[in-house]
C-alpha cells in the first residue's frame, strides 16, 4: 500500500471519543497504557523512557507501570495518581480513539465532567478486591448526568482475586441493582487486569468462563454513529462571511439534523423562512449519500470520517450533517447574525428565557445567588441569573438535600432565567443545543457548566392555557356589560401605557385619569407601585415573576372591564409576548396599548428614582435598557413621542372619543 492509500484508508477510520473513570488506584491510567502497549502504538524512544521511568518512579513493583504514559504532572508521578485530565490518541485498523483520562478524587468532579463532554462511551474501572464501592456510583451518576449511552464496567485486578468468576459475577449483580436509578442504557462488563494484560487487547486464556470480546475489540466494534441526532436540524449561526457584495454566507457548525440544498428553513429570533441556495464546505472529502429504498439516507451511512478534510479547498456540496462545520447561502436577504440559528419549520426548539438545568459548579469561590452571569449557549451569549436552586444532589448516595449555592464540584437542579430569549433542546435530547457554561463577569472564568432539562413554563402560561378545570362553575349576571357601560355612558377599555422606565407613563397616566374624570368617566389607575405594595408583594423583577405579574393586572382589568369601567395601565412591561398574552386575558377589542417612545438618554433624565445609575453599578437587576431588553411594541394603537406630557393626554382622550369609548 502507498502512502496515499494509506492516508485515505486512514482518513476514513470512524473516530470514538471515550472517557475512563474509576476510583484512586483502580487502575485508570495503566489500563490505557496496557491499551497503548499491546496495540503497538509506542514509539521505541517512548519505549526506552518507559522502561527507564519504571525502574525510577514506576509502582509496579519492578515491572514496567504502563500508567506512567499518562502520569505527567510530577504530583501524579510521586502520589501515583491522575490530577489532571489526561488526552492519548492512537488508532487500530478499523478506528481512531481520543481517550480521556479523568481523576478518580471526588475534588476533581470538574475535570472529569470537563473529560467525559465530548465523549460517546465510558469505561468505569471497578477494583475486583473493593467491588462496587462510593466512587464507582458516584462516576455513574456523572456518566448519566452527561448523557453517555454506552458504558464498559472493567473489573480490573482480577490477577488479584484469582480471575475467579465469582466474584466477577458478584461485582455485575450490585452494579446492576444500583444503575436501575439511572438512565444508561447500553452497559458491558469485561473482567480484565490492566498490569498482566488480560483481556485488555487480547483474550485471556486465564478466564475460559468469560466468552465475551475484549476490551479492545469491543472499542472497535461498538456502534456510536445512531446516537448523534440526524432529525432535527439546529444550525447555530457562528459568522457572516461578506468579502463583497456578491456573496453572503452564514457559517456555523450542524448541531443536529441534516441540511441540504433547496430546504426550506427558518431564522430563529424573526421566524423569517428561506431556502438554502448552496452549502459550501472545506471538506472535499463528503462522500455521496448512499440511498436506501425510500429515497433517503439511513443514519448509520453516516460516520464520523464523513466530516473529516483531505483538502484545505472550498467545494460545493449538496448536503450537510452533524458535526461538519459549513458556509450556507440563502435565497432572501434576512437580517442573520451570530448567535441566530437555523431550523426547519416544522421542527422547532424549545424558545424562552427559563428553562431548568442540572449545573455542576466548577469555581474555586462558592455561588453567589445575586450574581448576573454570562450564558453561552451555542453561539449565543446573554446575561443570565440562577432564579431558584431546587436542590443538590449528593452524588455519594443520590439524595436531594436543599440548599442556598454550590461550593466547588458540588451538582444541582436550577432554574435559570436569561435576558433574551435562547434556542434549546433538551440535554437527553440534543448535546450541543441542550448544554450550556456560565461564565464570571468579572473574572471571565468559566464558573459553571450545565445541562438543560426542560423549560419553565412561565405562571403566565399555566394560568392562561386553556385547560378546563371542571370543578369550578361560572356564575351568570343578571346584569349584562352593555347594561352597565349603558348606566356609566362609557365603554369598558384598557388604556395600557409602556414604555422605558423614565419615559412619563406615570405622567400620562394621572393626566389621564385627572381628565376622565372630569369628563365625568368612571376609571381605576393600576400602576407598579399600586399593584406591587398589595397583590403582587410577594413578587420580584425577574422575567417569570414580571410575566405573573403582569398576569394579575391583566385579569383584574377584565374584571373592571365586565363593569364597564376603564382601566388606565402604567407598566413598562417590556416583553412583546407577555403583552401579547396581556391582550389575549382582556379581550383585543378592549385592550389599547399607548406605546411611549423614548431613547434612553431621555429616559435617564427624566429617572427620579436614580434606578439607571443604580443598575449601571450593579445594585439593580433586569431593569430593561441597561441588562434586560425592552421590546418595542409591533402595531400599538398610538404611539407618543417627544411631547408634553398634557399633549399626550389630549391625544388620548381624542383616540378615546374616535373609538367612542367616551361621549
Amino acid at each position: 500500500m502507498d502512502i496515499k492509500a494509506y492516508l485515505d484508508q486512514d482518513q476514513k477510520k470512524d473516530l470514538l471519543r471515550l472517557l475512563t473513570a474509576g476510583s484512586v488506584d483502580d487502575g485508570k491510567s495503566t489500563l490505557i497504557g496496557r491499551l497503548l502497549f499491546d496495540s503497538r502504538k509506542l514509539y521505541e524512544d517512548q519505549l526506552s523512557a518507559l522502561e527507564r521511568d519504571s525502574k525510577r518512579e514506576g509502582h509496579a513493583g519492578g515491572e514496567i507501570d504502563y500508567a506512567l504514559l499518562l502520569d505527567g504532572l510530577k504530583a501524579e508521578r510521586e502520589q501515583g495518581i491522575t490530577i489532571d485530565v489526561a488526552y492519548r490518541y492512537f488508532s487500530t485498523a478499523r478506528r481512531k480513539f481520543i481517550i480521556a483520562d479523568t481523576p478518580g478524587h471526588e475534588q476533581y468532579t470538574r475535570n472529569m465532567i470537563t473529560g467525559g463532554s465530548t465523549a460517546n462511551l465510558a469505561i468505569l474501572l471497578v477494583d475486583a478486591r473493593k467491588g462496587v464501592i462510593t466512587q464507582t456510583r458516584r462516576h455513574s451518576y456523572l456518566v448519566s448526568l452527561l448523557g453517555l449511552r454506552h458504558v464498559v464496567v472493567a473489573v480490573n485486578k482480577m490477577d488479584l482475586v484469582d480471575y475467579k468468576q465469582e466474584v466477577f459475577e458478584s461485582i455485575c449483580e450490585d452494579y446492576h441493582k444500583f444503575v436501575t436509578q439511572l438512565d444508561i442504557p447500553d452497559i458491558h462488563f469485561i473482567p480484565l487486569s490492566a498490569l498482566k494484560g488480560d483481556n485488555v487487547v487480547d483474550i485471556s486464556d486465564k478466564m475460559p468462563w468469560y466468552h465475551g470480546k475484549s476490551l479492545l475489540e469491543f472499542l472497535e466494534t461498538v456502534h456510536v454513529t445512531s446516537d448523534r441526532n440526524f432529525e432535527e436540524l439546529r444550525y447555530p449561526v457562528q459568522y457572516v462571511i461578506r468579502p463583497d457584495l456578491q456573496y453572503r454566507g452564514f457559517a456555523g457548525r450542524v448541531a443536529s439534523g441534516i441540511i441540504r440544498t433547496g430546504d426550506e428553513v427558518m431564522v430563529l429570533p424573526s421566524r423569517k423562512t428561506t431556502t438554502v441556495t448552496a452549502i459550501t464546505s472545506p471538506q472535499s472529502a463528503v462522500h455521496s449519500p448512499q440511498k436506501n429504498e425510500e429515497g433517503g439516507r439511513r443514519k448509520e451511512e453516516f460516520s464520523e470520517h464523513d466530516s473529516r478534510p483531505t483538502s484545505h479547498v472550498s467545494r460545493l456540496t449538496s448536503y450537510a450533517f452533524p458535526p461538519q462545520s459549513v458556509s450556507l447561502t440563502l435565497t432572501d436577504e434576512i437580517d442573520i447574525s451570530r448567535g441566530d440559528m437555523l431550523v426547519h419549520p416544522g421542527n422547532l426548539p424549545r424558545i424562552g428565557r427559563s428553562f431548568e438545568a442540572m449545573l455542576v459548579w466548577m469555581d474555586e469561590a462558592p455561588m453567589d445567588p445575586y450574581t448576573q452571569f454570562y450564558i453561552k449557549q451555542t453561539t449565543n451569549t446573554t446575561k443570565a441569573r440562577i432564579e431558584t436552586i431546587r436542590y443538590r444532589v449528593d452524588v455519594n448516595t443520590l439524595e436531594k438535600p436543599e440548599t442556598d449555592h454550590f461550593k466547588l464540584n458540588e451538582i444541582g437542579r436550577v432554574v435559570m432565567t436569561t435576558v433574551k430569549p435562547l434556542f434549546f433542546d433538551a440535554y437527553k435530547k440534543n448535546r450541543n443545543t441542550g448544554s450550556f457554561v456560565l461564565i464570571d463577569p468579572v473574572t471571565h472564568n468559566t464558573v459553571a457548566v450545565g445541562m438543560i432539562l426542560d423549560a419553565v413554563v412561565t405562571k403566565l402560561e399555566i394560568r392562561n392555557s386553556k385547560l378546563e378545570i371542571s370543578h369550578i362553575v361560572q356564575g351568570n349576571s343578571l346584569i349584562n356589560s352593555e347594561e352597565r357601560e349603558g348606566r356609566l355612558h362609557q365603554k369598558g377599555a384598557t388604556i395600557w401605557i409602556t414604555g422605558l422606565h423614565g419615559s412619563g407613563k406615570n405622567e400620562v397616566a394621572y393626566g389621564l385619569e385627572r381628565r376622565l374624570f372630569d369628563i365625568g368617566a368612571t376609571t381605576v389607575l393600576l400602576d407598579g407601585k399600586s399593584v406591587r405594595s398589595g397583590l403582587s408583594r410577594e413578587l420580584d423583577f425577574s422575567p417569570a415573576d414580571r410575566a405573573e405579574h403582569l398576569r394579575r393586572v391583566a385579569h383584574i382589568c377584565k374584571l373592571l372591564n365586565d363593569q364597564g369601567i376603564i382601566t388606565i395601565c402604567s407598566f413598562i412591561s417590556p416583553d412583546e409576548n407577555i403583552r401579547q398574552q396581556v391582550s389575549g386575558i382582556i379581550g383585543q377589542e378592549r385592550f389599547y396599548l399607548v406605546y411611549l417612545k423614548s431613547d434612553i438618554d431621555f429616559a435617564k433624565k427624566n429617572d427620579k428614582y436614580g434606578l439607571y445609575a443604580l443598575a449601571e453599578e450593579g445594585k439593580v437587576e433586569n431593569l430593561p435598557g441597561i441588562d434586560s431588553t425592552y421590546d418595542e411594541p409591533i402595531n400599538p394603537a398610538i404611539v407618543l413621542e417627544a411631547d408634553s406630557a398634557e399633549d399626550k393626554t389630549d391625544k388620548i382622550i381624542h383616540f378615546l372619543e374616535r373609538q367612542k369609548i367616551i361621549g
